[in-house]
């Protein structure tokens, strides 16, 4: 159970850290860089013994150099969407989004689709058009990147979840997993690095001590949050859906405390009962 909450408590701390960068204005896209850095080195430290010869000659590369490439793209939103709309709302959003994958999985590989799954399905999708409903606000501008953000989110999240289904199907094997998720960080990370030399100017953002400070934190929680439930998966103390469902629900629940207690965000009536739905459709989807 303890991997569990670390998982947990390390997704939580993801949408956390994106807050603390909006509060002290610091360069977004520096400190995703950084935090990559610390995942793929974290990952490749913890596999050991790997070669970037055999990486880049596997038959694997192309879909994790897609899923890296998407994975800095979905985290610059993560961190967009935190601000503007909310940790609330952004982790709905992007825990919601696994039922792109859901319908993926039953089309593409016949997987079983009775009653409660297809409900389950629907009630994700009106989960998050009630949770990012927001009234207009300050300005048309701010007030509709609270709600195009989450929708980019959940979209996006749930086509970069299915390609990680297809390569699971058709590539990776679950000894070769742990390699392939710290590729895919490196693949991001090496994005991160054509930004900056697309963008010169960026540079002058890796001089602040706090971008490096929450960049290690962003980098740690990001690899811990795919590491612990990575072990806890393997420990098998229950099945995959419902370590998953264990897991969702409380990340839901512990960031929807603290963006209403520490950060005052205002959810409406219709946003509680988005957040709410979601956690239902979360038990739902683990059952179905």
């Amino acid at each position: 159970m303890l991997l569990l909450i670390l998982s947990i408590l390390s997704s939580a701390t993801i949408f956390v850290i994106f807050k603390f960068i909006d509060k002290y204005k610091l360069p977004l896209i520096n400190v995703i860089i950084i935090n990559y850095i610390i995942a793929a080195s974290l990952g490749f430290i913890i596999n050991g013994n790997f070669s970037v010869n055999k990486i880049i000659h596997s038959n694997w590369i192309l879909p994790a150099i897609i899923i890296g490439i998407i994975f800095i793209v979905l985290f610059f939103i993560v961190g967009k969407s935190s601000q503007k709309a909310g940790i609330s709302i952004t982790t709905v959003a992007s825990k919601m989004s696994v039922v792109i994958p859901m319908m993926f999985a039953i089309i593409a590989y016949n997987e079983s689709a009775g009653l409660l799954k297809i409900s389950a399905i629907i009630m994700a999708v009106v989960a998050v058009a009630f949770s990012v409903y927001v009234k207009p606000i300050k300005s048309k501008k701010t007030s509709s990147l609270a709600v195009i953000l989450p929708i980019i989110l959940f979209i996006g999240m749930g086509i970069n979840n299915s390609l990680l289904i297809y390569s699971k199907e058709n590539y990776v094997n679950a000894e070769m997993s742990s390699i392939f998720t710290s590729t895919t960080f490196a693949i991001a990370l090496l994005a991160g690095l054509l930004i900056i030399l697309v963008r010169p100017s960026t540079i002058k953002g890796f001089g602040k001590l706090k971008t490096w400070i929450l960049g290690l934190l962003l980098g740690t929680a990001n690899f811990g949050s795919v590491y612990f439930i990575f072990l806890a998966l393997n420990l098998g103390l229950f099945p995959n859906s419902i370590t998953y469902g264990i897991v969702d629900v409380g990340i839901v629940i512990l960031t929807v405390l603290i963006g209403t207690l520490f950060f005052k965000e205002n959810l409406s009536k219709l946003n509680i009962f988005g957040i709410s739905l979601s956690i239902v459709t979360i038990i739902l989807m683990t059952i179905a």
